[in-house]
């Protein structure tokens, strides 16, 4: 199984940002990467809906042989995970906004977390805040439209600027130090973040650490692809194939997007 891929699926384009950690980590591992951006977002759906196509989307990936899933989707992650780990025997990897990480840094006492609806309602947010964030004034934003923005490809728009500004604000007049990003679509606003905050805000986004999840898991199964070839890459997108393409030309030119049917 060691020539096999990693599977990775996320509500849309916003995962590539997981794949790209984990191809930096692991540059010789093949990799499938499942966009259901005709769903997207997640946030605003209900817990048995999310749960579903998660599934969906996992079915696909271990149909294809996958030896581990990257469940690239905070709101997937925080509500559909557990079941999905009860279900399948592969290991299936989650992403978890970087609440702590942000709480035992802050000088400020005050973070803040930009997030869709269905991660910020979600039971694993609410256990990981009471955990590490007791002492700590937690501010929680839904990035309402964000995702769709950037699904469009109108990340530089002045409508997406317009929202950002909206949203963070707020979060500076409460003296935030640390502003935790909880969707992995957030972090192709780093940029625009930043003229926002200033460099007296500590953006955390949790990639690397799901790539190095990732990698210790593939370690401990003794699944990790000894070959030195180069990988195969697949990118699969049931809605714009042209957005995912415009995303993947950013990270890598050989890279190529294809529509399908799921």
């Amino acid at each position: 199984m060691n020539e096999n891929p990693i599977g990775i699926f996320d509500s849309g384009i916003g995962g590539l940002t997981i794949y790209r950690k984990i191809h930096q980590l692991l540059p010789y591992e093949n990799i499938i990467y499942l966009a259901d951006s005709k769903n997207a977002p997640y946030g605003d759906k209900s817990k048995k809906n999310i749960i579903d196509l998660s599934e969906k989307n996992t079915q696909f990936l271990l149909k294809r042989n996958c030896k581990i899933i990257v469940v690239a989707c905070n709101t997937a992650s925080t509500n559909a995970v557990k079941i999905l780990r009860k279900r399948h025997k592969v290991p299936i990897i989650r992403t978890q906004p970087g609440i702590k990480p942000a709480a035992l840094n802050s000088k400020t006492k005050s973070v803040g977390i930009l997030a869709t609806q269905g991660t910020l309602n979600s039971d694993l947010l609410y256990e990981t805040s009471q955990r590490f964030a007791k002492g700590v004034d937690v501010t929680h934003q839904i990035g309402e439209g964000l995702v769709k923005l950037i699904e469009s490809n109108k990340i530089y728009s002045e409508e997406m600027t317009g929202l950002l500004k909206k949203y963070i604000q707020p979060m500076l007049n409460k003296n935030i130090d640390h502003l935790v990003l909880g969707c992995t679509h957030y972090p192709f606003l780093i940029p625009q973040i930043k003229v926002i905050t200033g460099e007296k805000v500590t953006i955390i986004d949790t990639g690397e650490a799901i790539a190095r999840q990732t990698r210790n898991i593939l370690l401990q199964e003794s699944l990790l692809n000894s070959s030195k070839s180069n990988p195969k890459r697949y990118f699969y997108t049931n809605k714009d194939k042209e957005v995912l393409q415009q995303v993947l030309n950013r990270i890598d030119s050989d890279l190529i997007a294809e529509k399908l049917d799921f």
